[in-house]
C-alpha cells in the first residue's frame, strides 16, 4: 500500500491550480504567442506581439477613459426583480445573486460622472462578465438615468458597450429597455450634447439594435464582434456562406456602420478629440442635482 501511494498521482486542489505557472501565462488567441499575464494587464489587455484586443474588466476600462481620481459612481442602487419567476437550470434570483457576489456589483453596468481629458462626461460601461452583459430592466434604467442626468448637468455621454443582448430571463421587460434607452437619448439631443458610443467585443442583440448604434460618433475596438443576430443564425437562414470578417469591426467600417476602428491605446485621445469638436461653443456644465428618476 505504501508503494501504491508513492506512485499515485495527486490531483491539485483548486487553489493550487490557480497559483500554478499555467495561471501566469496564456496563449494569445490572435498570434498564439505565449504572454505573461502581468504584461498583458500592463498593456491594457492587448497582446504586445500582435495587438489582439482582449475583453477588458470594467474597472480597468474606467481607469482607461476617466482622468485619474475624477470618477464618481452613480449606479448601484437598483436591484433586479423576478416578476416572471423565471427558472431554467436554476432560478433567476439565484443566478443574479451568484453574479453579484462574484463581480461585486448589482448588475451588468457601471455609470458615473468623470472628466475625460478635462471634459465633463457621464460614463456608461457595460460588464460582459456579468451574465453576458445582458440588458435587463436594471441595465436599461441605469442607462436611461445616466443619459437624463448627463443632459441635466450639461455633460457629454460616453458609453462603452459589451453585451450579448436582451436578458431572456426578464422577457418583454428586457425588450422594452431598447425603447427606454433610445428615448432617454433624446434629452441629450435637445441640449445639443454629444453622445459617443464605443463598441467593444461583443456588442450584439438588442443593445446593438438600440442605444449602442445611436451615437453621434461611433467607435469600435479592433476585431470586435458587432451584430444583431449571430453569424451562424444568419448563415443557416439564408443558406449562403458569409464574407470573411463578417460582423467584425473592420467589416462594419468598410460598410459605413461605424465611424472608425480605434486601438485601445489611442481610444481616450480620439474620444477627447471628438468631444472638443462637438462641445465647442456650448455652455459650461451646470453640475446641478438631477430630478428624481422613475423606474
Amino acid at each position: 500500500m505504501a508503494l501504491e501511494r508513492w506512485f499515485r498521482r495527486n490531483k491539485p486542489t483548486r487553489k493550487e491550480e490557480d497559483n500554478s505557472p499555467a495561471g501566469l501565462w496564456l496563449k494569445c488567441d490572435g498570434c498564439h504567442a505565449q504572454i505573461y499575464r502581468k504584461d498583458l494587464v500592463a498593456n491594457r489587455y492587448v497582446c504586445p506581439e500582435c495587438d489582439h484586443h482582449y475583453r477588458m474588466p470594467v474597472d480597468a476600462r474606467i481607469d482607461l477613459l476617466a482622468d485619474a481620481g475624477t470618477f464618481e459612481r452613480w449606479s448601484g442602487h437598483i436591484q433586479a426583480q423576478d416578476p416572471l419567476e423565471f427558472e431554467d437550470t436554476q432560478p433567476y434570483t439565484e443566478r443574479i445573486e451568484k453574479a453579484q457576489k462574484k463581480h461585486g456589483r448589482p448588475d451588468a453596468i457601471v455609470t458615473g460622472a468623470a472628466e475625460l481629458d478635462g471634459h465633463a462626461v457621464a460614463l456608461v460601461v457595460m460588464d460582459f462578465a456579468f451574465l453576458g452583459g445582458s440588458m435587463g430592466s436594471v441595465v436599461g434604467e441605469e442607462i436611461a438615468r445616466a443619459a437624463e442626468r448627463a443632459a441635466e448637468e450639461g455633460r457629454s455621454l460616453v458609453a462603452v458597450t459589451a453585451s450579448g443582448g436582451a436578458r431572456m430571463q426578464e422577457g418583454a421587460l428586457s425588450l422594452m429597455q431598447m425603447a427606454k434607452t433610445t428615448v432617454a437619448l433624446g434629452a441629450l439631443a435637445e441640449r445639443r450634447l454629444p453622445y459617443v458610443s464605443v463598441l467593444t467585443d461583443p456588442t450584439t442583440g438588442g443593445v446593438t439594435a438600440s442605444f449602442a448604434t445611436l451615437g453621434d460618433v461611433i467607435f469600435a475596438e479592433p476585431g470586435a464582434l458587432i451584430s444583431f443576430a449571430g453569424p451562424r443564425v444568419i448563415q443557416q437562414t439564408i443558406r449562403q456562406d458569409l464574407p470573411e470578417g463578417f460582423q467584425r469591426a473592420e467589416f462594419l467600417l468598410q460598410k459605413g456602420m461605424v465611424d472608425d476602428v480605434v486601438k485601445r491605446s489611442a481610444l481616450k485621445g480620439r474620444v477627447a478629440q471628438v468631444l472638443k469638436l462637438l462641445t465647442a461653443g456650448l455652455p459650461e456644465p451646470t453640475l446641478e442635482a438631477p430630478r428624481a428618476a422613475t423606474v
